[in-house]
């Protein structure tokens, strides 16, 4: 990043091939629409051209990467909040393992759309901590870099996010199975 900010603009293209997917799936895992998600990594990287000049180098590129996907994130978020659509878990595919048994298989993808509706069902803000700590395997350092709260803040709505998901889907749980 340091290149492509003294002027080697097409080194932007190694960091774009280095983290394409990360960001493709962070966006994916906060709005579940494929084709916004991909517009969004391209504009990230646009943004990152244009604000070149504020990357200090101090801190990793990947931290100041997701500060600006956030950011860009939410804007859309924002602007977009009455017309967003959401992709049903539905439209997810799900890879399972041949050898489970038929039983197996179900329950595992039962249990993976209940989550995926859970971690749906979060307000963005809760969404986005969960996936940048379990999905994206950012340190809580890292998430209080890009989100700009402490460490310890961090830690503790990760906790408490992670409860209030499990009650989400143990709810989906029950409501599913009538109980």
């Amino acid at each position: 990043m340091l290149k492509v900010k003294s002027g080697e603009v097409d080194k932007l293209g190694l960091l774009y091939e280095r983290y394409k997917k990360m960001l493709l799936g962070f966006f994916f895992k906060m709005n579940h629409d494929l084709e916004a998600s991909e517009d969004l990594v391209q504009n990230v990287f646009v943004r990152i051209l244009k604000y070149k000049h504020t990357f200090t180098g101090s801190g990793k590129f990947s931290t100041w990467m997701y500060h600006l996907a956030r950011n860009m994130y939410y804007d859309q978020y924002r602007k977009n909040k009455k017309e967003s659509k959401n992709v049903g878990v539905d439209s997810v595919s799900y890879k399972l393992v041949d050898e489970d048994s038929i039983e197996v298989k179900l329950d595992d993808n039962e249990q993976q759309q209940q989550l995926k509706m859970a971690l749906k069902a979060l307000p963005p803000e809760k969404r986005e901590l969960l996936i940048l700590s379990r999905y994206q395997d950012m340190k809580y350092q890292e998430i209080a870099e890009v989100t700009g709260i402490s460490e310890g803040a961090v830690r503790v709505k990760i906790h408490r996010t992670l409860k209030e998901l499990k009650e989400i889907y143990f709810k989906l749980e029950n409501t599913h199975h009538g109980y």
